[in-house]
């Protein structure tokens, strides 16, 4: 193995090599393109980096998330269940999207950070409300959160 630093004095480069099956490289190298990666470096380098935020995430560790709900709002109670709940969460919401889609149907896009088991249980609320049609949660991190920078825990 080589090493070489990068222009930033903080980080660098270790150059490595790896052993693949032919079809197997071709399969990725056809994902490369697809996705429009400069390099196959790089896109080894987004699939580490998702395996570790998966590890940090069945972790329980400090994670962003985003909680997508599609909702009618003409469901009695609905809205101020879903403004008391987003009070009542453990960790902290940052902010939260609201779109008329329709006479009847509401988009919700809430944004969020805590504890990734507390934002799972939060996400699971949230889309057993009766009126709430289909909701996803989409968890992610960044090594900059710190545990004592989230409110709640």
């Amino acid at each position: 193995m080589s090493s070489s630093s990068s222009s930033s004095s903080s980080s660098s480069l270790i150059r490595t090599g790896i052993s693949l099956d032919r079809e197997l490289l071709k399969r990725f190298d056809k994902v490369v393109r697809q996705k429009g990666y400069g390099s196959r470096s790089e896109a080894i380098r987004d699939l580490v980096r998702d395996h570790f935020v998966e590890d940090d995430i069945a972790s329980n560790k400090a994670v962003v998330a985003t909680i997508t709900l599609i909702y009618d709002h003409h469901q009695h109670n609905l809205a101020e269940q879903l403004i008391q709940a987003q009070h009542d969460y453990k960790g902290q919401v940052l902010a939260t999207t609201h779109v008329h889609l329709d006479h009847h149907n509401c988009l919700e896009v809430i944004i969020l950070k805590g504890r990734s088991a507390d934002a799972r249980k939060f996400a699971d609320n949230l889309l057993s409300f009766k009126g709430v049609k289909h909701g996803k949660l989409v968890l992610t991190n960044t090594s900059d959160i710190h545990p004592d920078d989230i409110s709640g825990v």
